[in-house]
């Protein structure tokens, strides 16, 4: 934006003029998203009642009110808004604060550690709390973790995140937590962090949870977790201080809940010399699977099972001191907490880290931080590089760098072949190498991570006959075209795993054929938390079913669907993910924003294929 124009938005921002400019951007939004709409935005309207904005809704919509007054609005706005009125109110309070370049970040720099620091890892160590205090009594002040914020930065050393668990931990034994559940539903941030490792050093076992966004859905959001709360017998909630005046209703839902309660609060005093001994064996915490509010299902994790996984992967990806991860993914979540989080601490990696919020609102600054901080090991979703796909035409990348980039962990979802095609060779420009793209498989119950690719080895993508996939069960290679269904490689077992694809009865099966995924090794839980029935579902003569469809070729793991989604219409198998792929490629479908069912149809004695999709067509017509 020229001086000429700058002076005109803050003059604007001033005297009133940014109302209507207002209006109107938020207007068009509204209406791109219903074509129906016969009414006009005002400063009361509530953004998501009144005007039908969903999240992604708002990502957009926080994009174009800075394009519009070429202002930098805090990420917080994205969450915080509810009514057009608080989103008036954040352009006065921002200003004229042009939007930063990549170069005008304020970045601390990293700076290398002395290499006799970083030798070694806590390979004899039986917790993670013994990991990290193997790592203190070594380079106490070496840095564990840089926060990406919009302040700048602020960093966290191994010796600095000991004193705030124990300091935690303080607080906690004063709630007579050995032994019991605390239940953690912070943002991201150092507290959440304390917090894990303070409930580990009172003896308590962690469990955490998805943080509130908004704060007109607190009441909403914490009846959600009740049933979570519940189950897992939380004897104290550590949340944000918008939650303590709801304590009241939490507790008269969950007889186990003593205390809700601040991170502050329990910081209050000074750190105990005395905490509790945990070892290998005991839970290290309970991790809620999604969809797990309605029949809450906590994956039981042993210390034992969190650090083998953690050895196993970082062996075979060979995870180094001199590894810079960059993340945004969420806590709560195994591959942000374990894979990323655990990971780091345990093989002394710097942990360059972003909300999930801030990568929402601005996708490119993921890719900006891998540059500027040399980033060369990260996991996401697949829908996050699709968003970055989106996005990545209408920015400025200038000089973006991703020639670091050598360990790219796409997971947690199917892995797209279309999208990891797309993303290697859309940024190969700015030196992504496509053997950096790594398609991984793993479940909570195998505490994150269960297969990994070889390292230097491109994406495996298997083109098989589509027919014979649905009818037959059978992967059978073919030529790519019309009739192939492309399948994405993940990998083999982590050392000291086994996987094998069984039939209906349990038996084996060859490769090339689908049916149901097994594992085994030292990462397996033992079973759901307080929950003997989906226990008894999950265990199968030593092995533990993952609810996947797979098979395997020459070793290598290829996930098919999950079998409660297989949708049988006139006896063929469809998989909704593939029809979810190829409707989002439609015109006028928002991709990513489409879901295929089955739905019962009586009198065909067969299922309906139901489709969901977001459009932004106007036209009745092209809708149908």
């Amino acid at each position: 934006m020229g001086s000429d124009a700058a002076i005109r938005s803050a003059r604007d921002l001033r005297t009133g003029e940014a109302e209507a400019r207002l209006l109107a951007t938020v207007d068009a939004l509204a209406r791109e998203l219903d074509a129906g709409r016969d009414t006009q935005a005002t400063l009361q309207s509530s953004i998501e009642r009144d005007l039908g904005i969903d999240s992604l809704g708002r990502v957009e919509l926080l994009l174009r009110i800075e394009q519009a007054f070429g202002v930098h609005l805090p990420e917080r706005t994205l969450a915080e808004a509810e009514t057009v009125a608080d989103l008036l109110a954040a352009l006065r309070a921002t200003g004229h604060a042009p939007s930063p370049s990549p170069a005008s970040v304020p970045v601390a720099e990293a700076k290398p550690e002395p290499a006799a620091a970083i030798l070694g890892r806590p390979d004899g160590a039986q917790t993670l709390v013994g990991a990290l205090a193997w790592h203190v009594a070594r380079h106490a002040g070496r840095t564990h973790i840089v926060l990406l914020d919009d302040h700048g930065n602020q960093t966290l050393s191994y010796g600095a995140l000991y004193e705030a668990g124990k300091r935690v931990a303080t607080g906690l034994q004063a709630h007579d937590v050995a032994g019991r559940q605390v239940a953690i539903m912070l943002p991201t941030g150092f507290d959440f962090f304390a917090c894990f490792l303070g409930a580990q050093l009172a003896g308590a076992v962690p469990v955490p949870l998805y943080p509130p966004a908004r704060p007109s859905q607190l009441e909403d959001h914490v009846r959600r977790h009740v049933a979570i709360l519940a189950n897992c017998q939380a004897r104290v909630l550590v949340t944000v201080p918008q939650i303590k005046p709801l304590a009241r209703l939490i507790q008269s839902q969950v007889r186990s809940l003593d205390e809700v309660v601040t991170v502050r609060e329990l910081q209050h005093g000074t750190a105990s010399a005395a905490f509790a001994r945990q070892h290998g064996g005991d839970l290290a915490l309970l991790q809620y699977t999604s969809g797990s509010t309605g029949n809450p299902k906590g994956v039981a994790l042993s210390h034992a099972n969190v650090l083998a996984n953690v050895r196993a992967w970082s062996d075979a990806v060979a995870l180094t001191p001199s590894d810079v991860c960059v993340s945004w993914l969420p806590l709560y979540h195994d591959m942000g907490l374990i894979g990323t989080w655990m990971g780091s601490l345990y093989n002394a990696c710097t942990l360059v880290l972003m909300s999930p919020l801030a990568f929402l609102a601005r996708r490119e600054r993921w890719l900006q931080a891998i540059d500027r901080w040399r980033g060369s090991v990260t996991a996401a979703p697949n829908f996050a590089f699709e968003l970055l796909l989106r996005r990545a035409d209408n920015v400025d990348l200038g000089g973006l760098d991703l020639s670091c980039w050598r360990l790219c962990a796409n997971g947690a979802e199917p892995v797209s072949a279309v999208t990891i095609e797309r993303f290697c060779e859309r940024f190969a420009r700015h030196g992504f190498r496509r053997e950096a793209m790594a398609p991984m498989y793993g479940l909570a119950e195998c505490a994150v991570g269960l297969t990994v690719p070889p390292l230097g080895q491109p994406p495996r993508i298997d083109a098989v006959r589509r027919n014979l996939l649905l009818a037959e069960d059978r992967a059978e290679p073919c030529p790519r075209g019309a009739e192939a269904q492309l399948v994405v490689g993940c990998g083999r077992p982590l050392p000291g795993h086994e996987i094998q694809v069984v039939d209906k009865d349990g038996r084996p099966l060859a490769e090339r054929r689908v049916g149901r995924l097994q594992f085994r090794g030292p990462s397996a839980t033992a079973g759901y938390f307080d929950n003997p029935l989906e226990t008894r579902k999950l265990l199968a003569d030593g092995w533990l079913d993952s609810g996947d469809l797979a098979y395997i070729a020459e070793g290598e793991l290829f996930p098919v669907s999950r079998a409660k989604d297989v949708i049988i219409r006139g006896g063929r198998k469809l998989h909704p993910y593939e029809l979810e792929e190829a409707i989002g490629r439609l015109a006028g479908i928002r991709k990513g924003c489409v879901a295929v069912g089955g739905a019962r149809a009586a009198r065909s004695g067969t299922e309906r294929v139901v489709v969901i999709a977001e459009t932004r067509l106007a036209d009745a017509p092209q809708r149908r």
